[in-house]
C-alpha cells in the first residue's frame, strides 16, 4: 500500500534520514522501533505528508504522493496521525472529535453518528460532554485516538502512542490499536521505543538506528535473529560474547566461550570472528547438570541476583545473564557465590559476524 524509496531528510547540515526504503502492506501493523533521536517521528511526518523530504519518493497505492498539490491533499485525507503528546482543544470531548469531520463538510446528523461511534470504540461515550482538559493522560490519548479514527482513515500513524501512560492505560490503548486494525482493516504504522509493545502488536518491525533502517522482519526475526551487535543490544540481548568459529558442519557451528565449547546455528565458517548472542530468558539455571539433550552447559558462579517483578535477573561470572521466574529462583534456593549450571539450546545461540 505504501512504498518509500530512497527517502532522505536534512535540516541544515544535519542528515536526519538516510536513504529509507520500505514497503508497507495494506492492513498490517508495521512498527518502527529505535532509540530516541533515530528519526522515527521524522519518518512518520513524511509518510503523513506533513513535511517534504529532501529527496526520495513516497507512493500510496502506486501513486506518487507529491505528484501535485491535489494528489497530496487527496492522499493526506486517507491518513491520520496520532502524536505522542496530543493537543486537545479547550472544549468538550465531543467537540474535539468533530473537527476532522467539520473540515470535510459532513452534515450534522452524520457527524453525530460518527462521533458517537468513535467515542464508543474508545470507551468514552459517557464522556462526550466532559471538558477535554480535565481528562487524565490515558483518557486524553483515547480522545485523540477517537479524533484520529472518526474520519475512518485507511492509514493510521501512531507516534509513541503510550509513551507517557501508566501500564493500565497502555494496555487499553494497545487493545484499541489491535481492534481498529481488525475492525476497520486500517493499515497502522507505529513508532515506539517500547520493544515489547512492538513485539506484542506488530506484523512486521523495522529497526531504525541513526536515521537509517538497519533491519526489517517478523518480530521473532528482529528479537531472536538481530543482524548486528547494535541491534542485538537494543532489542535486549544481554549476552553478546566475542568468539571464533571452531568448526561448521552444515550450519551446526562450534564456538568457544569462556574456555568451553558451545554449539549454535550459523553460516559462518571455521576461523571467522563471531559474536555469540543469547537472550537471557533462553538460559536455564540449575543446581545439577542437566540430563536432557540440551547441547550447551556451562558451570558458573552467581555474582548477583536482582528481582524484576515476577522475574529474577541472575548475573553470573563472565557477565553471563539469565532471566528466570521468581518461583524458579526460590525453588532452587539461589544465592550469590553459588555454583550453578547454565544451560541453553543450540537454537538459542544466534551468531553474528564479529
Amino acid at each position: 500500500m505504501i512504498e518509500v524509496k530512497l527517502l532522505r531528510k536534512r535540516h541544515g547540515e544535519k542528515e536526519i534520514l538516510k536513504d529509507i526504503n520500505l514497503t508497507i502492506k495494506s492492513g498490517e501493523i508495521f512498527t518502527i522501533i529505535g532509540p530516541t533521536g533515530a528519526g522515527k517521528t521524522t519518518l512518520l511526518r513524511l509518510i503523513d505528508l506533513l513535511d517534504m523530504p529532501t529527496s526520495g519518493a513516497i507512493y500510496v497505492d502506486g501513486v506518487d504522493a507529491n505528484a501535485s498539490p491535489r494528489t497530496r491533499l487527496a492522499i493526506r485525507r486517507k491518513m491520520a496521525l496520532l502524536f505522542q503528546k496530543p493537543a486537545l482543544f479547550n472544549t468538550s470531548v465531543y467537540d474535539n472529535v468533530t473537527y476532522g469531520l467539520k473540515f470535510r463538510g459532513f452534515e450534522r446528523q452524520s457527524i453525530d453518528e460518527k462521533v458517537n461511534h468513535a467515542l464508543e470504540i474508545v470507551g468514552l461515550l459517557d464522556y462526550a460532554q466532559r471538558s477535554a482538559p480535565t481528562l487524565s493522560g490515558g483518557e486524553a490519548q483515547r480522545v485523540a485516538l477517537a479524533r484520529a479514527i472518526v474520519t475512518e482513515p485507511e492509514v493510521l500513524l501512531l507516534d509513541e502512542p503510550t509513551a507517557n501512560l501508566d501500564p493500565i492505560a497502555t494496555e487499553k490503548i494497545e487493545e484499541l490499536i489491535a481492534r481498529i486494525n481488525r475492525d476497520y482493516k486500517a493499515t497502522i504504522i507505529m513508532a515506539t521505543h517500547d520493544m515489547l509493545q512492538g513485539q506484542r502488536l506488530a506484523d512486521r518491525i523495522a529497526v531504525m538506528m541513526n536515521g537509517a533502517i538497519t533491519q526489517i522482519g517478523l518480530p521473532h526475526e528482529i528479537f531472536y535473529s538481530p543482524k548486528t551487535e547494535e541491534i542485538a543490544r537494543f532489542v535486549g540481548v544481554e549476552n553478546i560474547i566475542p568468539s571464533v568459529v571452531d568448526s561448521n558442519e552444515e550450519g551446526l557451528t562450534v564456538l568457544e566461550i569462556f574456555g568451553a565449547k558451545i554449539t549454535g546455528i550459523s553460516p559462518l565458517q571455521e576461523g571467522e570472528k563471531a559474536l555469540v548472542c543469547i537472550r537471557p530468558e533462553d538460559i536455564m539455571v540449575s543446581r545439577e547438570k542437566s540430563k536432557s539433550s540440551v547441547r550447551n552447559v556451562l558451570k558458573v558462579k552467581i555474582v548477583k541476583i536482582v528481582p524484576r517483578g515476577p522475574l529474577v535477573r541472575v548475573k553470573m561470572e563472565n557477565s553471563l545473564v539469565a532471566l528466570i521466574t521468581k518461583q524458579a529462583a526460590e525453588d532452587l534456593g539461589l544465592n550469590e557465590d553459588d555454583e550453578v549450571y547454565a544451560t541453553f539450546k543450540a537454537t538459542s545461540v544466534h551468531v553474528v559476524r564479529g
